[in-house]
């Protein structure tokens, strides 16, 4: 089992930058690959980003490509999310995922087994 926590939104205006970071605990980080979802009123939950296990390989949706970067610190059992020029459209609820397919990025939530409690993100325009 792991536990997934978190952290780093907030307000921002558009334009501006967010880091969301989260934590892991329980069974061993890295061996997980690791997502980011996100979920805006009345719609479904999205796939934003995900990286595998090693940080070696990361998968974007095309609407954050060039603007939003995933990364991962093994060490510190801590995923990340860098969000950089922001839109409105952005504003969700941001969610971390893992998944124990090592080698394959899966962009459908089905495939991940724990999830964290999420953390809004709000844009202004």
């Amino acid at each position: 089992q792991v536990q997934l926590v978190e952290s780093g939104g907030g307000l921002v205006q558009a334009g501006g930058s967010l880091r969301l970071s989260c934590a892991a605990s329980g069974r061993t980080f890295s061996d997980y690959n690791m997502g980011w979802f996100r979920q805006a009123p009345g719609k479904e939950r999205e796939f934003v980003a995900g990286i595998t296990w090693s940080g070696g390989r990361t998968l974007y949706v095309d609407s954050v490509k060039g603007r939003f970067t995933i990364s991962r610190d093994n060490a510190k059992n801590t995923v990340y999310l860098q969000m950089n020029s922001l839109k409105p459209e952005d504003t969700a609820v941001y969610y971390c995922a893992a998944d124990r397919s090592w080698g394959v990025i899966y962009s459908t939530p089905s495939h991940y087994e724990h999830w964290g409690q999420g953390t809004q993100v709000t844009v202004s325009s």
